[in-house]
């Protein structure tokens, strides 16, 4: 694989979105593509650099280890031991062979059509059947079918297997398909699972693939951020004052937090590896309690007697008295 950083060679930013990066995919591939450069090597060498690029970035997980771990991430899902496939052979492109195939065997077909699928498909017509780029025929394939998975936020954190029902063609007929999907521990939304050769199958082709996009429902208390898990706590204004204990809940369970005195508002506290695992088996993010410090809207007479003594005999606090001195220091500056 070329060491060129795969975002600028697609031309995105390291940012861009799946549908940002398959469309600087397609810009790309409809312009080097060996079917329009015929003998130009440089098209192909740039064809193929483009290709590997979105090969990798248009992959979730494979995304996510490189933007960790860079090229040896990435080459962490080619060939070799461990790996999804072997070596793609003569003309391929090393590790990247066989990504097309369940269990990640290699056909030994082309290592174009292996890699891209369905884009060149789109881009030039031919999903169905017809030449390849070393003019082969190609075997005509059913259409690939999506299917939006809901799941729970503890299912995206946890992990679960969910069995789904659709409607696919087979041989020409139509028929209501179960099957059974495991969804990853630490999975995010939008994310694509891909079940090869359970799409659409007419007769004399082989078949499409299912694709299963998850959808996480929202949670009533938590929030996630990457692979940290954010939870606002609300307390009282005399808990934040004196000090307290709190129990909170977890993705697994429940935890123990210790609030000192004087704790203010917005103030965020941390428990370690209590967030999403991270794909891969490389750990988990944290949980993060963000204090809310909750000022009551009435309060009795007696409460108002108390606090208005307190307020008598109690000094500036820290931010406050800060914000005053910075104040002051601004006022005798514009004299």
């Amino acid at each position: 694989m070329s060491k060129k950083d795969l975002y600028s060679t697609l031309g995105v930013s390291r940012s861009a979105s799946a549908d940002e990066i398959k469309k600087a995919y397609r810009k790309l591939a409809m312009q080097y593509h060996p079917d329009k450069n015929p003998g130009d090597k440089k098209a192909e060498e740039k064809f193929k650099e483009i290709s590997q690029a979105y090969d990798v970035l248009s992959d979730t997980k494979k995304r996510e280890m490189y933007d960790q771990f860079g090229h040896a991430g990435a080459q962490g899902f080619g060939g070799g031991p461990g790996g999804f496939g072997g070596g793609a052979g003569a003309g391929g492109f090393g590790g990247f062979g066989g990504f097309g195939n369940q269990g990640g065997q290699q056909t030994g077909g082309d290592p174009f059509q292996d890699i891209f699928g369905d884009v060149f498909g789109e881009i030039f017509g031919n999903a169905r059947g017809g030449t390849n780029t070393r003019g082969r025929r190609q075997q005509a394939k059913g259409t690939d079918l999506r299917y939006t998975l809901n799941i729970s936020f503890e299912d995206s954190a946890l992990g679960a297997e969910k069995v789904i029902s659709f409607v696919r063609q087979k041989g020409g007929k139509e028929e209501t398909a179960k099957l059974s999907v495991n969804v990853p521990a630490g999975v995010k939304e939008g994310q694509r699972l891909k079940l090869a050769g359970e799409g659409d199958s007419p007769a004399g082709a082989s078949a499409g693939d299912l694709y299963v996009i998850i959808n996480i429902q929202e949670h009533p208390l938590f929030k996630r951020n990457e692979n940290d898990v954010i939870l606002d706590l609300p307390i009282v204004y005399t808990d934040a004052i004196l000090g307290t204990n709190i129990e909170v809940p977890t993705l697994t369970g429940k935890a123990m937090i210790r609030i000192p005195p004087g704790t203010h508002s917005g103030q965020t506290f941390r428990l370690k590896g209590k967030g999403f695992p991270k794909l891969g088996g490389f750990g988990s993010g944290d949980m993060l309690v963000k204090v809310l410090v909750d000022t009551p809207h009435h309060i009795s007479s007696r409460q108002k007697e108390l606090i208005e003594e307190l307020a008598k005999s109690t000094e500036s606090s820290p931010l406050v008295k800060a914000f005053q001195e910075k104040v002051s220091q601004i006022m005798r500056n514009r004299k």
